[in-house]
């Protein structure tokens, strides 16, 4: 089998098992009790916050553990613009992962703020220019991702946290699909807030982090003990924040292989691309890359064939050894077109027929190069398949 559902989970690197195991099954106190276990798990816990920000390259109370990205997201969105008293008005793009989508949604029904989608061109990349222009003196946050997590577009986050700034904003990115490829520090220097999920990273699943600027008044999700300087009350993941601190170390470390992954992403899209166009003439579509073709990270690579069935291809490539999806793990199972590949201009049966293969930079050239000639044998097949039909 060859996995390229890196986009949906990656399976935890080594490294992180042997730091979290102690933690799970030893050092296993509460981090808030005043004993030896408690104490032990208190250190682990300020050692994890303080890898985060030095991977980040922020203050340690800039970071707030919690459950996963979409956790992250929340908080970043909703408790900062409930916190902040400028105004009732939020900027996002078309593209954004649900939990980005519904968090503005959310504060839109149940808070009274008014909701702006700056739209996205045929690659899935916002202008900042017309971004800009929907900003307003009441904008009170603006919220793009760093990379898309469907198509593996890079947004131009830093023009659009300038062109914030100018009206005095808030500037929040969901960076889940950036760590591993983008210098995720960087990032951070232009941003108020970001998110990270640990399972995407080679972390463990249910944890991950929201940097926020500790001198923001943030209002928070989840009420009670007062844990992470009052933003986010329960019980602290002491395992989970250490994992998803070691895994974005890791992550912000490997990111020089972008080069040589870059060259192996080309290869698959052009042995893909080229390997269906000979087939117009006999009746199938040619495929699609979807995302833009310079502005990307490699890891996410994602096709659309027209005129053929996507839930087919997958269960064809799964027949061949090759895992991967048609698209945010999020949205598997729905019948509905994806609403990124909609607001890129596609057509609901074209999206439908999308196809993510999604890898980490330790994907090898041998297994990228089968892959792609399982996508274009695979393809054929469920086309013929139509065809005859």
């Amino acid at each position: 089998m060859i996995y390229l559902d890196a986009a949906a989970t990656t399976p935890v690197k080594q490294e992180v098992l042997d730091l979290i195991w102690p933690l799970m099954a030893r050092d296993f106190g509460n981090p808030s009790s005043h004993h030896g276990p408690g104490e032990t798990a208190a250190r682990a816990l300020d050692y994890a916050r303080t890898a985060a920000a030095s991977t980040l390259r922020v203050r340690t109370g800039d970071i707030v553990f919690t459950s996963g990205g979409t956790e992250a997201n929340n908080l970043a969105i909703i408790g900062l613009a409930l916190a902040t008293p400028r105004g009732k008005h939020l900027v996002r793009s078309a593209a954004e992962h649900s939990s980005v989508r519904e968090a503005c949604d959310y504060l839109a029904r149940h808070h009274g703020f008014a909701v702006d989608v700056a739209g996205v061109d045929r690659a899935g990349r916002v202008d900042p220019a017309e971004l800009a222009a929907l900003l307003r003196p009441d904008t009170t946050l603006v919220s793009v991702m760093a990379v898309n997590n469907e198509v593996g577009t890079i947004e131009p986050v830093a023009e659009i946290a300038a062109a914030a700034r100018t009206v005095g904003a808030l500037m929040h990115t969901d960076a889940v699909q950036a760590a591993g490829w983008l210098d995720v520090a960087e990032l951070a220097s232009h941003v108020d807030a970001l998110s990270v999920s640990g399972h995407k990273l080679g972390g463990m699943k249910g944890a991950g982090l929201a940097m926020i600027r500790g001198r923001l008044p943030l209002e928070p999700l989840l009420h009670g003990g007062g844990q992470e300087r009052g933003r986010r009350s329960g019980t602290e993941n002491v395992a989970g924040a250490v994992s998803t601190a070691t895994a974005l170390r890791l992550a912000a470390t490997g990111t020089g292989e972008f080069d040589a992954a870059q060259r192996r992403a080309a290869y698959l899209i052009d042995t893909v691309l080229t390997g269906l166009e000979g087939r117009r003439g006999q009746g199938t579509t040619a495929a699609l890359l979807t995302g833009d073709p310079v502005h990307r990270v490699p890891g996410i690579v994602s096709f659309v064939f027209p005129g053929t069935h996507g839930e087919a291809i997958l269960l064809e490539l799964e027949r061949r050894g090759i895992v991967c999806s048609s698209g945010s793990a999020c949205a598997a199972g729905s019948t509905d077109p994806s609403p990124v590949l909609l607001a890129m201009g596609y057509e609901p049966d074209v999206a439908l027929t999308a196809l993510r293969l999604s890898f980490t930079a330790e994907a090898t050239e041998v297994q990228l190069t089968t892959a792609a000639r399982a996508v274009v044998a695979a393809v054929q097949a469920v086309a013929t398949e139509v065809g005859s039909a």
